[in-house]
This record gives structure tokens, C-alpha cells and sequence, in this order.
């Protein structure tokens, strides 16, 4: 019977990706957190300069009404820091098993792009409907990460590339 799953990770094998190779998509997810804390702050500073909302307010965050304009950026950036440790985790043990082949590689490049719309449509109009899309489209790239992760973890069958 023919193993297609085994087909792919020698083909995969065959590119010999680097080990390394996630690096790069682990990197840029960390620009992405760096870019939103950056609009976080200047969305802030705006407020206070325009009187939206006293600096007083951000020293325990409570006694008004946080803007918009502050907590829709101060949401995003804590929610880098939910879902995208568990991609973070993801790369790491791919590199220590030796599991960065092309599909490992593109499923964690599909995630930073799912992440990047992601931040672009909640910073920016906010459609729901396209964020949720975005969203989960990044929660089933993760998940197909750690099937192939834990599958080629349990069969052995995955690239060791030096």
C-alpha cells in the first residue's frame, strides 16, 4: 500500500531545508509583535495628547472608559502572545528533531501570513468576518504543525537535515 505522508517527507528530504530554516517565520512573527507594540504606543500617546483619555488611566487601567483607538491595538498585542507561543514551541521542537522539511517550513510561513492578516484587518477596519477567517485559518495551520510535528515524532518518518 503506498505511504503517501512518507512520499512528501522524502521529497521534502530531497530539498534538504535547513535546520535553521524557521528561524526566518519565527523572526518575522517577532517583527509583527515589535510593529503592533509600536502602534500600541503611538495609539496611546495620541489619546492622552487629545484628551481621550488621561495618563492617570494607564497606570492600574481602571476609572474610564478606554478608546478604541488604545485598546484595539492593546488587545491585538496581548493576543500575540496567546496562540503564537504554542507556533513558537512548534518551530523550536521541529529544529530539535530535526523536522524542517518543506512542509514544516511552509506550514510555519502560512501561519505568519494567517497572523499578518490577521493583525491587518483587526488594526485596521476590523471586518469580523474576515478576522475570524484569519484567525482560524492561523489555529488550522497550527494545529496541521503539530500533527506533522507529533506524527513524525510517533513514525520516524521525517527529514534529518544537517
Amino acid at each position: 500500500m503506498a505511504q503517501p505522508w512518507g512520499d512528501i517527507m522524502r521529497a521534502s528530504a530531497i530539498l534538504e531545508i535547513n535546520m535553521s530554516s524557521l528561524i526566518y517565520p519565527m523572526f518575522t512573527l517577532v517583527l509583527l509583535t515589535a510593529t503592533v507594540l509600536a502602534i500600541l504606543f503611538r495609539s496611546r500617546v495620541r489619546a492622552v495628547r487629545e484628551n481621550a483619555i488621561s495618563a492617570r488611566y494607564f497606570r492600574i487601567y481602571q476609572g474610564e472608559v478606554e478608546p478604541e483607538s488604545t485598546a484595539k491595538p492593546a488587545r491585538h498585542f496581548t493576543n500575540l502572545f496567546e496562540a503564537p507561543t504554542l507556533f513558537y514551541v512548534a518551530c523550536l521542537a521541529a529544529m530539535i528533531t530535526g523536522q524542517t522539511g518543506l512542509a514544516m517550513v511552509a506550514l510555519a510561513w502560512l501561519y505568519v501570513a494567517a497572523r499578518v492578516v490577521h493583525a491587518i484587518v483587526h488594526l485596521g477596519g476590523n471586518r469580523l468576518r474576515l478576522r475570524i477567517r484569519a484567525y482560524f485559518a492561523g489555529w488550522l495551520t497550527l494545529l496541521a504543525m503539530w500533527v506533522l510535528l507529533a506524527w513524525g515524532t510517533a513514525t520516524g518518518l521525517h527529514p534529518v537535515v544537517a
